[in-house]
């Protein structure tokens, strides 16, 4: 059975889910390498992380953060 966080697919839903359950900080089960859309490669190493170079908001919920592909893009600093 697959918790309930599965069914968030949207980057901003993830971000606003994660940030009211007060998890924003929590580190992901694995520090996943991220390319981003403006190039940058970083290691996404909180559940909620922004890249260093454009600020492009990336997040995922701690259960659903042993899969890189569910991590989503959810705007410019949008966290």
């Amino acid at each position: 059975m697959s918790c309930s966080c599965s069914k968030l697919n949207e980057g901003k839903a993830i971000v606003d889910h994660v940030i009211s359950k007060g998890k924003e900080n929590e580190k992901p089960l694995y520090a996943h390498e991220i390319s981003c859309e403006c190039g940058e490669v970083f290691l996404f190493e909180k559940v909620v992380a922004n890249c260093p170079k454009c600020g492009m908001t990336y997040a995922v919920t701690p259960c659903n953060s042993f899969d890189k592909n569910n991590i989503k893009a959810a705007g410019i600093k949008y966290a």
